[in-house]
């Protein structure tokens, strides 16, 4: 018998199990996966919320922002690009996303002035993906943003937890 807290069923026995066999499912609502995602929208609309509220961010792009226009999504951008400038398709990996989709943010950021599409030094069939003076501005909103939301962290569930949750998502990614 394969036996979890809350589910129990015969291993040989290859049906599902019935609904009264699973005895509690509020494991749905509190594994790990689901709380690490909860964090993180949490965390994002946190930064968000911030970095709107930013002196330095163009106006234009912090009304964007509180108006819900400028999503996490396009926070993907901001994380990724390298200072230099970052092709399409490594811009996605980093990102975990389609090309196509981050094709589409990268044309988003662009209309917005926060990036553009240059021709690779490297590579002259090639075009790279760069900051904007605007955009560097966004990013050092995102840095300030993201170093407070962490430590609101800190503070919502003391330096210690802080710390051995760092520690442990550190080494979970890796």
């Amino acid at each position: 018998m394969i036996s979890t807290p809350n589910f129990h069923f015969e291993a040989a026995d290859n049906r599902p199990p019935s609904p009264l066999e699973i005895q509690d499912d509020r494991w749905r609502q509190t594994h790990l996966g689901r709380l690490l995602g909860h964090a993180m929208r949490r965390f994002d609309e946190r930064v968000l919320h911030l970095m709107a509220g930013n002196e330095g961010v163009p106006l234009a792009l912090a009304n964007l922002a509180s108006r819900d226009q400028i999503s996490a999504a396009h926070v993907h951008i901001t994380r990724h690009l390298g200072l230099n400038g970052s092709r399409l398709t490594d811009l996605a990996r980093a990102a975990g996303m389609s090309k196509q989709a981050m094709g589409d943010l990268v044309d988003q950021c662009t209309a917005w002035g926060l990036v553009l599409r240059e021709p690779d030094p490297l590579d002259a069939r090639a075009r790279r993906v760069v900051f904007t003076p605007v955009g560097l501005a966004w990013l050092q909103a995102f840095k300030d943003a993201v170093a407070q939301a962490e430590a609101e962290f800190r503070h919502a569930v003391g330096k210690d937890v802080a710390t051995v949750v760092a520690l442990g998502l550190e080494a979970y990614a890796h």
